[in-house]
């Protein structure tokens, strides 16, 4: 009888090896053209890894989010990028957990089969950036059948390659609502009928190829029914799911490491200088075996948060730590590997310079290591909120 770390076991080994079919020249062509992976996302989809989280009876495989991490963690320690696809996997859990049941069979068996795709998120707007409650994008309820909805979203990654969006949208006025964290509400938008017809998607071109964009509300109608939940209480649904999302980045960040401590050991085994590997030196050696330590101690940090969330424990203070831990811990694998390569780490065809650049975004995004710092401090360690 197989058990649960012998399921995530054979998850990990099967994901190695349909990342082998991807090496770095697929992805340095895709990053040198900013074009999407779409072979790639298909590939997990195919597999199932895509649809991991969402339940048997709605096509998917019903697994742990420990499973989930595996998979991420797995795509990023073998050099590639799961910033796709990712938000395949933690975006629907809103509609898992507060959809209707008539909303959960329409959409998540065809989630879960890759027949759509939902892994655009519309929460972040340019004024208000991550001080959610301030955010000015409107659904107005009109009859009983349809909202109306202006405004605008930006970071709204993914989508040009989406069929489904989660959209977070003020349907009360900010001076009308009790609390500060009433009056917004969460949306399924199909932008398949919504694309030219009061929607309009613009892409950024960033450091990293994220597929990334910047939307555009100008009086699209969204069915009532799209509704997920009750109207007003989409602020509490959007955080219900954000302990997942921190959770499955951080084991991409975690892989990302891994990969880049490895990328360095190689290379300063193999690279004589002066007639010896320069992994002889000490100046070397310690920068990559703290590396190590500190990745391995952030590993910790993540797969706790992990278990607490599949236990169905309080783990915020833990999901936002991981988050913070693994995302430093990468970013200090990444800069050393980048240094144990000297220039040669400049170089597209050794790959560094593109896990440079893709792993300094999680320190960044969803949610600045800063924001997480002033939660530590004022959520955990009881200290005055600061401005």
């Amino acid at each position: 009888m197989s058990t649960d770390s012998d399921v995530i076991a054979e998850i990990r080994r099967a994901v190695q090896a349909l990342c082998a079919d991807f090496p770095g020249e697929y992805w340095r062509e895709k990053d040198r053209e900013r074009a999407y992976p779409t072979e790639f996302v298909q590939a997990l989809t195919e597999s199932g890894y895509l649809a991991v989280l969402i339940p048997e009876e709605y096509g998917g495989s019903g697994l742990s989010i420990s499973a989930a991490a595996a998979i991420l963690e797995e795509i990023h320690k073998s050099g590639c990028n799961g910033g796709a696809c990712h938000a395949q996997m933690y975006i629907m859990g809103s509609l898992l957990r507060h959809g209707s049941e008539a909303q959960k069979r329409q959409y998540l068996p065809k989630i879960a089969s890759g027949e759509l795709r939902l892994q655009a998120f519309g929460v972040t707007e340019p004024t208000s950036g991550t001080d959610t409650l301030s955010l000015a994008t409107t659904a107005v309820k009109k009859g009983n059948d349809k909202y109306v909805v202006n405004g605008q979203k930006v970071w709204t990654s993914r989508a040009e390659h989406s069929d489904l969006m989660l959209l977070l949208a003020r349907t009360t006025p900010k001076e009308e609502v009790k609390k500060r964290t009433d009056g917004l509400s969460v949306f399924i938008v199909d932008m398949r009928e919504a694309k030219g017809n009061g929607l309009e998607i613009r892409p950024i071109r960033a450091m990293v190829n994220h597929a990334t964009t910047e939307v555009f509300f100008d009086n699209l109608e969204i069915p009532a029914e799209n509704l997920i939940g009750e109207e007003g209480k989409g602020f509490r649904y959007i955080l219900d799911g954000m302990n997942a999302e921190r959770i499955l980045i951080s084991h991409e960040s975690i892989g990302d490491a891994r990969w880049c401590i490895e990328k360095a050991t190689n290379y300063a085994n193999e690279r004589k200088v002066f007639g010896r590997p320069i992994g002889q030196n000490q100046a070397v050696q310690f920068p990559i075996a703290k590396a190590f330590a500190a990745t391995e101690a952030a590993a910790l940090m993540a797969e706790k948060a992990a278990k607490l969330f599949e236990a169905g424990e309080p783990c915020g203070a833990e999901s936002n730590m991981a988050k913070l831990l693994t995302a430093e811990a990468a970013w200090d694998a990444v800069d050393t590997c980048m240094q144990t390569h000297g220039g040669f780490g400049f170089a597209e065809e050794y790959d560094v310079e593109r896990k440079f650049r893709e792993i300094r975004l999680y320190r960044t995004a969803p949610i600045s290591t800063n924001m997480i710092l002033s939660f530590i401090a004022e959520h955990v360690l009881g200290l005055p909120r600061s401005y």
